[in-house]
């Protein structure tokens, strides 16, 4: 039968409370694979997993109970291996990226913000500060809406203005909140973000964190911030001195 993998931590972390379950119907006990200084936290892995709210909450739950008692290196959401051979062979094979990343992620969690876009005091944003938009809405308004060509054009300036302010207001979220982490990581592009960041922040800098993103909300009102978090540092197990490898099948991850 294949091996799910919920996290790596150390051989010496206390054991998980016996009534911690992990997922599957019914949900499959989780156990402990140790080689050497590493272990890992596994369980059968069950047939047709789908990334179902249950399914997300076990895997997530296993995390929390393993991280409250110390550092884990967290696995994404329908991490399998073929068996549990193969999963000691890579904690072997990776051992020093392994205890690198443990010592780095110690007493850290992730937070993840995503920023996007008021439409309309974005709107009002890019029209009170280009002087040739505001000209061009007024003529248009004067001629009774203008001709076609005159609202393609500024259909096209509004656009194109947006577009800069995204940029701006990206680069914005992430200087704004790097300095109160340790390490950032750019989260995949996707429709919809103007910016998806993850901050690894040191479980006493939390509330100077959190502090950051209050004022920069504060500082730009045209601005919606979804904050999740605290999180195990899913963004930043793989950054570190060893090559990154697939030492299991991946599914969509547990923080989406």
């Amino acid at each position: 039968m294949s091996t799910y993998v919920y996290g790596i931590t150390a051989s010496s972390h206390p054991a998980l409370p016996e009534e911690v379950s992990g997922v599957g119907e019914p949900p499959r006990p989780v156990r402990v694979l140790k080689e050497g200084r590493l272990a890992a936290l596994v369980s059968d892995a069950p047939e047709g997993l789908r990334p179902k709210r249950r399914e997300l909450l076990a895997h997530s739950h296993v995390l929390a109970e393993a991280g409250a008692a110390g550092c884990v290196l967290p696995m994404r959401f329908g991490s399998v291996a073929p068996d549990d051979d193969t999963v000691t062979g890579v904690l072997a094979e990776r051992a020093e990226h392994y205890r690198e990343r443990l010592r780095a992620l110690d007493g850290k969690v992730e937070y993840n913000v995503k920023a996007t876009h008021a439409e309309e005091a974005v709107l009002h944003r890019v029209l009170a500060g280009n002087p040739e938009i505001r000209a061009m809405t007024e003529a248009n308004r004067q001629a009774g809406g203008g001709s076609y060509e005159q609202r393609l054009r500024l259909g096209e300036m509004v656009v194109a203005a947006v577009k800069a302010q995204e940029a701006e207001d990206a680069t914005d979220v992430q200087h704004t909140l790097e300095p109160a982490a340790d390490a950032v990581s750019a989260g995949p592009d996707s429709s919809g973000w103007l910016a998806n960041v993850s901050f690894l922040v040191a479980r006493d800098s939390v509330e100077t964190f959190l502090t950051a993103v209050e004022q920069l909300r504060e500082g730009h009102p045209h601005l919606d911030l979804r904050v999740n978090g605290p999180l195990p540092p899913y963004s930043f197990v793989e950054p570190g001195p060893a090559e990154p490898a697939d030492p299991v099948s991946g599914g969509p991850t547990a923080k989406e």
